[in-house]
This record gives C-alpha cells, sequence and structure tokens, in this order.
C-alpha cells in the first residue's frame, strides 16, 4: 500500500523532479568514458572508467518515486545494475518503475526490486557479498544496524536524517589490499 501525497507535490517536486534527474544523466550516459593523458613518449597513460557492478539501494517512505530515481538514473547511466528495496510502507511506486522497466525492454536482472521488511529484505541487501555499493537514504535508527552488517569490501554511502537536519555520511570502505 502506498501513503498517498498532496497532487501538486507530486506533480511539482516528485514528477518534474525525476523528469529533469533522467535528462541529466541519460545527457551523460555517452560522456563517461577515459581519455588518453600525455606523457613521456616512452610511456602511455590512460584513464579507464568502469562501472562498479551491483548496487543496491535502500529509499524512503516519503518521495519513494523521487528517491528511487536519484539512485537508479545515476547508477544505470554508469553501466550498473541495481536491486532495489522500497520502503515497505511504499512498495507500490518501486514495482510500478520496475513494471514500466520491463515493459520497454531493459534486459532481465538489470533492475531488480526487492520489496520487504528492512531486518530481511534490507539486511539481505546491505550484507550480499555480490552488492559492490548500497546507497541509503533514511533515519538514525534504520541505518545503524545495516552499517555495522555491511561487509567492509562494500561501498556503503547513507543520507540520514531526523528531524529534518540532513546528513550525509559513507560508511565502510573500498576493501585496502
Amino acid at each position: 500500500m502506498d501513503t498517498g501525497k498532496p497532487f501538486l507535490q507530486a506533480y511539482f517536486i516528485d514528477l518534474e523532479g525525476c523528469i529533469k534527474t533522467l535528462r541529466y544523466y541519460a545527457g551523460w550516459a555517452d560522456k563517461i568514458q577515459g581519455r588518453t593523458i600525455p606523457v613521456d613518449e616512452n610511456f602511455v597513460c590512460f584513464t579507464r572508467h568502469e562501472p562498479m557492478g551491483v548496487c543496491g539501494a535502500i529509499t524512503p517512505w516519503n518521495f519513494p518515486l523521487l528517491m528511487l530515481v536519484w539512485k537508479m538514473a545515476p547508477a544505470l547511466c554508469c553501466g550498473n545494475t541495481l536491486v532495489i528495496k522500497p520502503a515497505e510502507q511504499t512498495p507500490l511506486t518501486a514495482l510500478y518503475i520496475g513494471s514500466l522497466i520491463k515493459e520497454v525492454g531493459f534486459p532481465p536482472g538489470v533492475v531488480n526490486i526487492v520489496p520487504g521488511y528492512g531486518p530481511t529484505a534490507g539486511a539481505a541487501i546491505s550484507t550480499h557479498q555480490s552488492i559492490d555499493k548500497i546507497a541509503f537514504t533514511g533515519s538514525t535508527k534504520v541505518v545503524r544496524p545495516l552499517q555495522y552488517q555491511t561487509p567492509t569490501a562494500i561501498l556503503f554511502r547513507a543520507c540520514v536524517g531526523e528531524r529534518n537536519a540532513w546528513l550525509g555520511l559513507v560508511y565502510g570502505t573500498e576493501l585496502q589490499l
């Protein structure tokens, strides 16, 4: 069941924000590439951008469409696949977006929607060894257990907030070999 939202807020904030976000990242898709860096003639120096791999996304209840698009668009633009866990209060938005993704012809497995409760579905995403990055938006009460469950090899980014004070944090680090 979804929670509902006033029409004007849904239209002018959520929908317009999603359209702008998708257009922005669609413009980046063909511009993320490596380049050659001029150095001494005896050396070759170049950069190469590669996808991170499988990205997990855990979205909040209050902006189910906008937050989903904010996590999905950059991940797909950069060539990643996604496992999205919507808030248990608002899964229908993500499931509908999933049906649209299937309808337009995305290959199976590129975007995966996993509805469920945080302690089960969220924990499964945050502890899965095949997930290379996790993007989380929610409360500090929810992020603390996830932070400690996440393997250190996973890059975990969290945007947490209590009482409208938003703070971006990075938990975990990439594995140092």
